[in-house]
């Protein structure tokens, strides 16, 4: 009987659970068509009022930009331990530091100077007067433009131990170089060249605060980081437009830089710089290693486009700064397209001829670096 009597509660228990799913049943279908009616109400009203507004953006003021690098005081950094940071770690960050490549868009930008036998610029010539090749391939030239072009210049003033007998030789060249080249709208910067480099001045179209700067260097001493200074100087102009222009016054003899030549060579063509140097510490008799330093600084410059001078007086300083200057002057400034089957990264050769003359000496870069594709830069800068 103890079975039986459990039975029928169970029973009543099933019915009534039955009932009360029923009932739940019928209520969810009530409440989903009231929710349809609101919905497709909804719907109208919207379409009743027309379009929904887009909400109206706050206005916000845009902060002046600060022109890149710090302002400073020649004086080295505060910690003589930390390497100074470079121009890349303050620009827009688009560019890896570590990725060689600096090239952000598909022009090639290429400063062209042209001199007949006798060594007088020839400043008449047209777009259509020139030849292209790249790898050995005939490409057009989509643009030409002369002088009108601002210069931005760097110049690398070697405050090293290595050049103290010739102290007072470096800063006459300095200012002749500042009073000699400089325009109106051209900006130049100073980098001091030692054991530890940095930017003892930055861009400025100054001629008299620049020559104060080299004034305020205190005796040389310590190592020689070229190799770095250059690297630095060329990451720094790198954000800028224009012409950028290195200009090395230095004995050229390299000590102490972290980075080797060949890596000094691929980073300033990748930064689209030409470089000029004043070689101001080479006299008669020089040693294996100035003459090694001589070497490589023809290399740097002949690969950019640019030029060495070995002056021996102060009228020879005179002459090789007065032919920096006529070239920034003369210059033309071709521009070439790449195109996207170029976008691998690598390093191409660059042949730059006048068409009808053959009396014609061209200096103009030797090659130069395009960028990666993006996926490839994506994936190295994230490995």
């Amino acid at each position: 009987m103890g079975r039986v009597a459990s039975a029928k509660p169970e029973s009543r228990t099933g019915v009534a659970s039955f009932r009360l799913r029923d009932s739940v049943s019928q209520s969810a279908g009530v409440l989903l068509s009231a929710c349809l009616l609101f919905s497709f109400g909804g719907l109208s009203a919207v379409a009743q009022s027309g379009r929904l507004k887009k909400p109206t953006p706050k206005s916000a003021t845009k902060k002046p930009q600060t022109p890149a690098g710090p302002v400073a005081e020649p004086s080295p950094p505060a910690n003589p331990n930390k390497t100074p940071p470079s121009a890349a770690d303050n620009a827009s960050g688009e560019v890896d530091s570590t990725d060689i490549v600096r090239v952000s868009s598909n022009l090639v930008p290429i400063p062209v100077s042209v001199f007949d036998a006798r060594g007088i610029a020839l400043t008449g010539l047209k777009r259509e007067d020139f030849e292209l090749r790249v790898d050995g391939q005939l490409r057009n030239i989509s643009d030409l433009t002369r002088t009108e072009t601002n210069v931005r210049m760097a110049m690398l003033f070697d405050n090293s131990g290595s050049i103290d007998f010739a102290r007072e030789f470096e800063k006459q060249a300095a200012k002749h170089f500042f009073r000699r080249v400089m325009r109106p709208t051209d900006e130049a910067a100073i980098f001091s060249i030692g054991s530890e480099n940095y930017l003892a001045q930055p861009l400025t179209t100054n001629v008299s605060l620049l020559e104060r700067t080299i004034e305020g260097f205190a005796r040389p001493e310590g190592s020689t980081s070229l190799f770095d200074a250059i690297i630095d100087a060329a990451a720094y102009l790198r954000p800028h437009t224009g012409r950028r222009v290195l200009v090395i016054v230095s004995d050229g003899v390299e000590t102490t830089s972290r980075n080797d030549f060949e890596t000094t060579m691929r980073q300033v063509l990748a930064d689209d710089c030409q470089i000029f140097v004043v070689q101001t510490g080479l006299y008669e008799g020089a040693n294996v290693r100035a003459l090694a330093a001589e070497r490589r600084m023809e290399q740097l410059s002949g690969q950019t486009g640019g030029a060495v001078y070995v002056p021996k007086t102060t009228d020879d300083l005179d002459a090789a700064f007065q032919q920096i200057a006529a070239d920034l002057a003369q210059q033309y400034v071709l521009s070439y397209y790449s195109g996207e089957e170029r976008r691998d990264g690598r390093f191409h050769l660059i042949d730059l001829r006048v068409k009808a003359r053959k009396d014609v000496r061209v200096r103009a870069r030797k090659g130069y670096y395009s960028p990666k594709p993006s996926n490839v830069a994506a994936d190295e800068k994230h490995s």
